[in-house]
């Protein structure tokens, strides 16, 4: 579990909360149907009609990297190719034929099987390179959603703030609906930049560094195989790929 991540969340609506007891201000005041159902419904109204569906179910799919990141061990990884390199040099590239269906990795299977069909390192490096940018730029596209609805949410906000001053000048006569209409203008702005700020851009920006380092393991994978093809020492290829753990 991320706990930056679960403590940044809490921390972010504790302070706002906690700010507001601290003024005098009365939570339920912060507590607005109206505004909830404008900037939230606005929002993903206007971020459904930017992505397709499968850029928008990619995002819910890897939001959980949040909270629970996919582990990335590149230490073992390491030690795995350096003995597969082992391996392919004492028992020739064949050899291998019987570690693929022990991999867990898809990736990494997918590189030994290129491996063992004897093609060349280029070929191995161009087809897990296509796979490497397919995934990045579709995890991209999706990490871009809560981008799209950090920049959607206050704007929406600030509608539902106008929204609630037309219901304010259209019941001056009655105090009784005044208040209604005003905590909707505030609200909905709060709700608008707040969501923005403190969530929707926040897990874009993490989940684009998640992206990243799962394509330096990616690319460290594909060197590592890209060696064994080459014939290359398996010394010089766990000193090779050891200049990734640094990063």
């Amino acid at each position: 579990m991320d706990i930056l991540s679960v403590t940044g969340i809490i921390l972010g609506l504790a302070a706002i909360v906690l700010g507001n007891s601290m003024g005098g201000g009365d939570f339920a005041f912060l507590l607005n149907v109206h505004a909830v159902v404008i900037v939230i419904g606005g929002t993903l109204g206007a971020t459904f009609l930017q992505f397709p569906p499968r850029v928008v179910l990619q995002s819910l799919l890897i939001s959980r990297w949040i909270i629970i990141p996919e582990k990335i061990l590149l230490r073992p990884q390491i030690n795995k190719m350096v003995d597969w390199s082992a391996l392919a040099r004492k028992e020739g590239l064949l050899g291998l034929e019987g570690v693929i269906d022990n991999v867990q990795d898809p990736f990494a299977k997918k590189g030994l099987q290129l491996l063992v069909d004897g093609n060349e390192p280029e070929v191995i490096r161009d087809c897990m390179e296509v796979e490497i940018n397919t995934r990045e730029n579709r995890d991209l596209q999706a990490a871009n959603v809560y981008n799209a609805m950090g920049g959607y949410a206050p704007t929406i906000g600030i509608i539902g703030a106008v929204i609630g001053l037309i219901h304010v000048m259209q019941n001056l006569a009655d105090p009784e609906l005044l208040g209604t209409g005003i905590a909707t203008a505030f609200v909905a702005t709060i709700y608008g930049v707040g969501l923005a700020n403190l969530f929707f851009l926040p897990v874009a920006n993490k989940l684009k560094s998640h992206i990243m380092v799962n394509s330096t393991a990616r690319e460290m994978v594909m060197e590592g195989i890209t060696a064994i093809a080459e014939g290359e020492n398996p010394r010089n290829i766990e000193l090779r790929l050891s200049g990734y753990l640094s990063k």
